[in-house]
């Protein structure tokens, strides 16, 4: 939630490192990259 990840919010998945840590996400104007361990705990609903 500190990092702009609020229920509501549009995620789009951009980027995937090589060895598949970390990724990276945009959501509103800006990117987060975040490590999968992080990502976990994000919910999403398609």
């Amino acid at each position: 939630m500190e990092m702009g990840l609020i229920p509501g919010t549009k995620v789009r998945l951009v980027a995937v490192a090589p060895l598949g840590d970390p990724l990276t996400l945009e959501l509103r104007s800006s990117r987060l990259s975040i490590r999968k361990k992080e990502a976990a705990h994000v919910r999403v609903r398609v």
